[in-house]
């Protein structure tokens, strides 16, 4: 079955960094177009942004550009989610997804921006 697990959020101080990962299994990660979504607290689900089978970005919400990077490594069935310059707005539960509209998502990983 589909399978995605997200791994290295944490708590940050403004204007750090952190890298989030997510792994896939079950599917064919290679051709499917993947998401990051984040939901903050008392707000609704936000796309972070997509990622297509040839590493093209879509999407991107504006309130992250310049700020955050979504990468895949097709051979390690991977997705990534590079975050800089994090602010207190950014703190949310993160989530990867297949596609977009989401077909499959993982169960998130939380990232809490404070000092």
């Amino acid at each position: 079955q589909v399978q995605l697990v997200e791994s290295g959020g944490g708590l940050v101080q403004p204007g750090g960094s952190l890298r989030l990962s997510c792994a896939a299994s079950g599917f064919s990660f290679m051709n499917s177009l993947m998401s990051w979504y984040r939901r903050a607290p008392g707000k609704e689900r936000e796309l972070v942004g997509s990622i297509n089978i040839f590493g093209g970005v879509t999407n991107l919400a504006d309130s992250v550009k310049g700020r955050f990077a979504i990468s895949r490594d097709n051979g390690k069935n991977k997705l990534y989610l590079q975050m800089n310059s994090l602010k207190p707005e950014d703190t949310a539960l993160y989530y990867c997804a297949r596609g977009h509209p989401s077909t499959a998502r993982g169960q998130g990983t939380q990232v809490t921006v404070s000092s």
